[in-house]
């Protein structure tokens, strides 16, 4: 049961509800996606097998298998980003999943705005734009390819997780990033509801980058009880 539109970055799309695969169609299809649909694990492979794919949405219980068997199947030969789409929310059956080799774990119901930017979100850290190497904003300078910031030529030492916390946030500037999305990227789907820790770094992040926090030297902004952004202006 394959299909799609002919055109976009192609996507298999993984499960045996076939108002599932509608919906994920509906969804995917105005964002620039070619949805290629399989109801089974094994009809799955045969699509990936005859099309290649940019990335995999599939569910974890399938007719002819689990979601967790398919992502050790497609991590045998594939490093593209995998999600996991499930109504099984039991953290026991996420953590395996991610240890299959899933890059997200998304519960049904999902919000169709959440999936798109968690499924471009994978699509980014896979495939990391070079011309957006470095990244200058009102005096601070990133390098991502070196691992290196600047602020008014002058060297600031991040720490591994602050640098990839600036890095999310730098690579989606002027874009709001809710806690989770930072979380999950940054730490992991088991940290996606840690939000204290998420304030801790971030304050640790401002007082490096922002060591003379006027209001016209504030780079990364809060949005109260949603997230944050990075927006130098």
């Amino acid at each position: 049961m394959t299909g799609g539109n002919g055109n976009g970055r192609r996507i298999l799309a993984c499960d045996d509800e076939l108002r599932i695969l509608r919906a994920l169609k509906l969804v995917l299809r105005p964002e620039g996606f070619e949805v290629l649909a399989a109801a089974s694990m094994e009809e799955a492979l045969n699509v990936v097998a005859l099309s290649p794919v940019e990335a995999a949405i599939v569910d974890l219980v399938l007719p002819d298998g689990n979601g967790i068997d398919l992502c050790k199947r497609l991590r045998e030969w594939s490093s593209m980003p995998i999600i996991v789409l499930s109504a099984v929310g039991e953290e026991e059956e996420k953590v395996r999943a991610l240890r299959a080799g899933a890059d997200d774990y998304i519960t049904k119901p999902f919000g169709p705005q959440e999936l798109v930017a968690r499924l471009e979100a994978a699509l980014r850290r896979a495939s990391p734009d070079p011309e957006d190497s470095v990244i200058a904003a009102s005096g601070l300078e990133v390098d991502l390819a070196a691992h290196s910031v600047r602020r008014d030529g002058a060297d600031i030492h991040l720490t591994r997780t602050e640098f990839a916390l600036l890095r999310v946030l730098v690579r989606n500037r002027g874009r709001l990033m809710t806690h989770r999305d930072l979380l999950v990227d940054v730490w992991g789907i088991e940290y996606a509801d840690d939000i204290t820790v998420l304030r801790g770094q971030i304050a640790n992040l401002r007082r490096k980058i922002e060591p003379d926090a006027g209001p016209r030297r504030h780079y990364v902004r809060t949005e109260p009880g949603i997230g944050y952004r990075f927006d130098p202006k």
